[in-house]
């Protein structure tokens, strides 16, 4: 690949339009999630430059005013003019969709941006964007704003002996109308993430509102992504099985293969998977081809250790993956995605590529270490023993099922509506609130399930186990769908499952409890869009007749400074959901009307479900770690 990165490498395909007349077109949303999305989009163009091999540092600053700064050390935009356009390939790079040198391969063989229309759809959607470009040593600036209408001239501030980009940028709260404040949280996670899957790049996060920072830089790539996921836990293979190589595409270019493999005593697996630094929620051909090399080299192993014994039974893939934490990443000149979402990797030659190097280098890993072969063989066969435990309690929950005249749990109270496309089901916390949601509700369309206790936590016990638990057989029966391979999401009898619990710590730890339970056998009801968190007032403050309620801390303080400012008022803090009567938890939490509720996302249950794991795992330190360093976020944690 050439250094030859200037105004010439900048290709033109179309010019921006009706990006802010349809923002979701090209983030996908104007919700949370969108407001992000801008933060990644100029991210992965400094990510670009590091995996071309032309940057290793790249700062995010989130600044007091509510701006994103990003800064990195690659070679800087390119500022001269470009020859079709007679334009400066600056301006074009944000002002003109599909502009930029992700079209060239010479000057970016590996991108993971959205096909070069990040920073105009920045441009387009925020107050203003300040970039500076420093190359040819000078700092070379423009200023776009007012939704990408207007722009300066490209002026020279001065000399510099470095080169890197400067992007500075404010989203639009006419845009944005939901929140325009961005999450440390979420920000902080993604670079994480980035740092990992781009070995010896340093990001420096900075957020001035709470002064905060924090920085990444991982020598080892994904080895230490396996390392950190696997801290808590029991490790079956001491060593990290680890490969990284690359394998001719259908085009002749290369794809770049990595892959860090570990297992540990539970149940569940942990496998992650990346094109291009985009994590693929729903796998596709790389995944596929993991799966071939891992089953097909594990039973040839198998059968060459058993040579002198009875051959065993074949290991399917079901048994190879349990307490698997596994990380896939790879790098492809022309990925190609189902859906727009990038969620599903649709490239046959990955398939082959994955299959070919891990395959491979996993049979020699198996030959060089035989004490870790034999304890990762041990867990396949327990599982397989596990396996076809739960696959006879499975059955004989069906054959109950089917001679059962009434199955549907007792203390469901379930609505008159059998249209699963307005019915809803609340889950919830404890008889007391159960009661009033089932007085309160509408029962038309609205059927109550009260959940006794602390649900089971399904990450750690076998799948035999768990059918055997009275509070997630009543969830499963009242679904109506089945689970993992048998879930026929055709069979739903509620749209909408809404998760209702109190808000504080202990509703927290239940919500997460659900979530995984969810992620882990009922995951196509997420990918589905049918799980939802309820979100239930914290306060409800009155003055006079006046009845107000509000959901965090800062939203009473508004109402404080509001309406409430010059009269008498009491203020009432809800420890749970059973303090509300039938009326006010209809008002505050159940009619469409009002209710405010969160639709789950894959990312959002795989959150959950990894912060559960550090929260329940066997080192307390670490559980001591993490709610020292959230502590003061403790009211603004999703779950």
């Amino acid at each position: 690949m050439s250094n030859d990165y200037n105004a010439g490498s900048i290709t033109v395909l179309k010019g921006l339009e009706a990006v802010r007349k349809r923002p979701g077109m090209y983030i996908g949303s104007t919700s949370k999630e969108g407001l992000h999305h801008l933060v990644w989009e100029i991210v992965d163009n400094s990510i670009d430059e590091a995996m071309a091999g032309m940057a290793n540092l790249i700062k995010i600053t989130i600044t007091n005013e509510g701006e994103v700064i990003v800064e990195d050390n690659g070679r800087g935009i390119p500022v001269g003019i470009q020859e079709d356009s007679g334009k400066r390939a600056i301006e074009l790079v944000f002002t003109q969709l599909h502009a930029g040198g992700k079209f060239d391969s010479s000057s970016y063989k590996i991108s993971g941006g959205l096909h070069g229309v990040g920073a105009s759809v920045v441009n387009a959607l925020s107050l203003y964007v300040d970039v500076q470009s420093m190359r040819e040593g000078k700092i070379h600036h423009m200023l776009f704003s007012n939704g990408g209408t207007e722009q300066t001239e490209l002026k020279i501030m001065g000399d510099t002996d470095k080169t890197g980009t400067i992007v500075r940028f404010k989203p639009d709260p006419e845009i944005f109308k939901e929140t325009i404040t961005f999450d440390w949280e979420k920000i902080r996670n993604k670079a994480k993430q980035l740092s990992y899957l781009n070995k010896g790049i340093q990001i420096h996060l900075r957020d001035e509102r709470i002064d905060r920072e924090v920085e990444y830089h991982f020598p080892n790539g994904i080895l230490d992504y396996v390392k950190e996921k696997n801290e808590t836990k029991t490790k079956i293979n001491p060593n990290v099985f680890y490969v990284d190589g690359a394998h001719a595409g259908d085009d002749g270019n290369e794809i770049e293969v990595e892959v860090a493999l570990q297992y540990n005593s539970e149940y569940q697996e942990n496998l992650v998977t990346f094109a291009n630094n985009i994590n693929t929620h729903e796998g596709g051909a790389h995944e596929d081809g993991l799966r071939q090399s891992l089953t097909r080299v594990i039973n040839r192993y198998a059968e060459k250790v058993a040579k002198a014994n009875k051959a065993p039974s074949k290991y399917s893939w079901d048994d190879i993956k349990e307490g698997m934490v596994c990380i896939v990443s790879i790098r492809h000149t022309d990925p190609q995605y189902e859906g727009q979402t990038k969620t599903k990797l649709a490239n046959p030659d990955a398939k082959k590529a994955v299959d070919a190097i891990v395959g491979a280098a996993f049979e020699e890993f198996l030959l060089k270490s035989p004490d870790d072969a034999k304890a990762i063989l041990d867990k396949n066969a327990n599982a397989q023993k596990a396996r076809i435990a739960a696959q006879r309690a499975r059955e004989d929950t069906r054959r109950k099922s089917a001679l059962d005249t009434f199955s549907l749990p007792g203390k469901l109270a379930d609505c008159e509506s059998k249209d699963s496309q307005i019915a809803e089901l609340y889950l919830v916390e404890g008889d007391s609130a159960g009661g009033s949601a089932k007085t309160g509700r509408n029962r038309k369309f609205q059927a109550i399930l009260p959940l006794r206790g602390k649900v089971l936590n399904v990450e750690r016990v076998t799948e035999a186990r768990a059918f055997t638990n009275n509070e997630i057989k009543s969830i499963v029966t009242a679904i109506g769908t089945g689970i993992k391979e048998d879930l026929d999401l055709t069979k739903t009898r509620y749209g909408k499952i809404v998760i209702m619990t109190d808000a504080d710590v202990d509703g927290a730890h239940i919500r997460t409890l659900l979530l995984t339970f969810f992620y882990r056998y009922m995951k196509e009801l997420i990918k589905n869009g049918n799980i939802y968190i309820a979100q239930p007032p914290l306060f409800k403050i009155e003055a006079g007749k006046k009845i107000a309620y509000a959901y965090s801390d800062q939203e009473l303080e508004e109402l404080k400074a509001g309406d409430f400012a010059n009269s008498r008022y009491t203020i009432q803090r809800y420890k749970g959901l059973g303090e509300m009567d039938p009326m006010q938890l209809w008002e505050t939490t159940m009619d469409p009307e009002t209710r405010t509720m969160l639709q789950i996302t894959l990312e959002d249950a795989a959150v959950a479900n990894e912060v559960f794991s550090d929260l329940m795992g066997e080192d307390p330190e670490l559980r001591r770690n993490y709610i020292q360093e959230n502590a003061e976020f403790v009211e603004n944690i999703d779950f």
